[in-house]
């Protein structure tokens, strides 16, 4: 059975910086899973670690029309980074084939696929497949509701699926966009047709996952925040404006990008921007790690304890030295 080892976690744990060393120690390429990442001319605030000595290269895959490439040092490989233009849509149907197409690359060419990344959307629809990522955009009901609030739009979604509607967080609730897909695959009818359960190839997977007590994490969120805005974020915000990216672009709404509005619409300051920033990490942190918490298939390492890198290595070691399934 083939192999996939998986690096997730909250932000700011340090996850890039362990899955290249694994990689360097055990032949592995790494596929980013941040849906931040994927988009162009977004590199300081997604936190597109690239090392020192790493250059852009162009492929032989495509995806969507276009050639795919990486980031390597002539030997270990970085994928997903820059797959579309700031202003495009980019779903999880569209990540899952385009990480499909990188695993069957990477293990062809007998190399450890390392699946790195805090989107647990990302990761769950590659390892165990996401049945509403198939239901298709439908552009004349996101039409009739592309004027409509998010309190209504909760509204119009708990009238057609209540058992979604109820386990939607407080986020997911005021977030208009995802309202909108949900009422789409609502309105699809998903699940009440007799689709078929998409059926994916099973992988030897084993899940890593990065963590701390709270208040270490949330200093480095802040630590790296200041890092980022000193690096020329604010800068890079302005250019994607000058692109006439829209601020209602899926893009615009990540963390680090849409705390940006109000400062250019002379609504609030820089401090006031850091500081919605650094709030907005932390609860995003808080969501990351309730959902990865969630998988029981996950091996938690606290990287406020000395030595948990070795503790790492050694059981990636035990697992990929196993010809079975796990550790059998």
């Amino acid at each position: 059975m083939d192999k996939l080892l998986i690096i997730c976690g909250p932000t700011a744990t340090g996850k890039t910086f362990l899955a290249l060393h694994l990689a360097k120690v055990f032949g592995g390429e790494l596929i980013s899973a941040d849906s931040r990442q994927v988009y162009k001319h977004m590199d300081i605030g997604t936190g597109k670690e690239i090392p020192k000595g790493f250059g852009f290269r162009k492929s032989d895959l495509e995806f969507k029309g276009g050639e795919v490439g990486y980031f390597t040092d002539g030997d270990t490989r970085i994928w997903g980074y820059d797959l579309v233009e700031a202003g495009e849509e980019f779903s999880v149907a569209q990540y899952v084939k385009f990480a499909d197409e990188i695993l069957k690359n990477v293990l062809q060419r007998g190399k450890l696929p390392i699946l790195v990344g805090g989107t647990g959307l990302y990761i769950k629809g590659v390892v165990n497949g996401i049945d509403t990522a198939k239901v298709p955009k439908n552009k004349t009901l996101r039409n009739s509701l592309k004027n409509k609030g998010a309190s209504e739009l909760f509204e119009i979604l708990a009238s057609l699926d209540p058992t979604k509607a109820a386990s939607m967080n407080i986020s997911d609730r005021r977030n208009p966009r995802r309202l909108v897909r949900a009422i789409e695959i609502a309105e699809y009818g998903i699940g009440k047709r007799g689709e078929k359960k998409i059926k994916r190839v099973k992988l030897d997977a084993l899940y890593i996952g990065l963590s701390a007590p709270k208040e270490y994490v949330f200093k480095l969120i802040s630590e790296r925040i200041k890092a980022r805005f000193k690096a020329g974020l604010e800068e890079e915000v302005k250019n994607l404006i000058l692109k006439r990216v829209s601020w209602d672009s899926q893009a615009m709404s990540a963390l680090g990008y849409s705390q940006w509005r109000k400062y250019f619409e002379e609504k609030a300051s820089r401090s006031q921007v850091i500081n919605q920033w650094n709030k907005d990490e932390k609860s995003y942190a808080r969501r990351q790690l309730t959902w990865f918490k969630r998988d029981k298939r996950v091996f938690w390492f606290d990287i406020s304890k000395n030595g948990w890198q070795k503790s790492v290595e050694k059981l990636v070691k035990k697992w990929y030295s196993s010809k079975h399934n796990g550790f059998a």
